[in-house]
């Protein structure tokens, strides 16, 4: 579910980031801004691999950052954009990223008209992780973010130890389709080749295993669960490791608030908010002490009552129901590793 709220004394405007997709017959409206101002994205755009990329020294440092407003539809989300500008300098200030090797596929209404190749459809997100494993080599660190809607599908392959595939929603997937997590995984997981790390974000319901990736660390019991299919097969990758820091468990939803932006009511995801705020340039930070932050975070918005209105809250008896997730193509000691990008 993903709605819209008033406002209410002490409490913020909160929205759902994906659910009951299968009823909205709303038309993806675009509205043509009256001025043109400069996109969060870099001139030209590297969905074509440039020669001054390629010809970088190596370790390479490259990000795929998507955020899908859905403007037009009630199920609009107001805080991907944030999400998504949070990201970009973020990724620049404090792990060196460069501008020229962040893809960005977004469209931000009244500030500017994004060119077509750099809206959030799904055949530019399909080419856009293509881009983004494109020429990998040992020493390189990949980014995947993406902030919009994640449904849940039932699983007919038999892969799926819940017994339901987990999407993310492009802007253009009601006549195109959602993005299942297996088409995911054979392309930004699968190939990834030894000496490669890959970090997926993604800020939406339903996300916890949105990757496919074989390991979900239990936070509670400090041990890291087998999330391979149940047919024993094996989703490795080709010799490098994939991490994921999720929104929410695959069953939950997650949240779109202005819960951490008292000062402006700025909407943002919670996860990325969090995430962004507790790890600084020069910070060193295990993956188990940012996770444990990123809940003290999230835990102490809900406990104050300004997560979620009254409806929301009652929907949810009381607790908003979101528990990010780690995941990992295999097992490493939280305690001791460091979170790097």
């Amino acid at each position: 579910m993903s709605a819209t709220f008033d406002k209410r004394p002490l409490q913020s405007n909160t929205q759902a980031k994906g659910n009951f997709f299968h009823k909205i017959k709303d038309a993806f409206k675009l509205i043509k801004p009256e001025n043109n101002k400069e996109s969060l994205n870099t001139k030209p755009s590297p969905l074509a691999v440039s020669s001054k990329l390629a010809a970088e020294p190596r370790p390479r440092k490259r990000a795929l950052l998507i955020a899908v407003t859905y403007k037009g539809t009630k199920y609009e989300l107001k805080g991907t954009i944030n999400d998504v500008t949070l990201m970009k300098a973020w990724l620049i200030d404090t792990f060196g990223f460069k501008p020229e090797n962040l893809l960005i596929l977004t469209v931000v209404f009244k500030e500017y008209e994004a060119d077509k190749e750099l809206k959030p459809t799904k055949e530019n997100i399909q080419n856009g992780m293509k881009w983004l494993m494109d020429d990998c080599h040992a020493g390189d660190s990949l980014v995947f973010f993406f902030s919009g809607h994640g449904l849940r599908q039932p699983d007919f392959e038999g892969d799926e130890r819940d017994g339901f595939d987990e999407t993310i929603c492009p802007v253009d997937y009601i006549e195109k389709g959602m993005i299942f997590d297996n088409e995911i995984y054979n392309t930004i997981v699968r190939p990834l080749p030894k000496g490669v790390t890959l970090h997926g974000i993604v800020d939406a319901c339903h996300s916890g295993t949105v990757l496919d990736l074989s390991y979900v660390y239990n936070r509670d019991t400090n041990t890291w669960i087998d999330n391979s299919p149940p047919s024993g097969a094996k989703k490795d990758t080709s010799g490098g490791l994939a991490i994921t820091i999720t929104a929410c468990r695959d069953d939950q939803m997650a949240a779109d608030t202005d819960a951490f932006s008292k000062a402006d009511m700025k909407m943002s995801g919670a996860l990325t908010h969090t995430l962004t705020s507790h790890v600084n340039k020069g910070q060193e930070i295990t993956y188990r002490e940012l996770l444990d932050r990123i809940y003290r975070s999230i835990e102490e918005a809900d406990q104050q009552g300004c997560f979620a209105t009254r409806f929301f809250r009652t929907l949810f008896h009381d607790r908003l129901l979101q528990k990010p997730q780690l995941s990992a193509s295999k097992p490493f000691d939280v305690y001791q590793k460091k979170f790097v990008l």
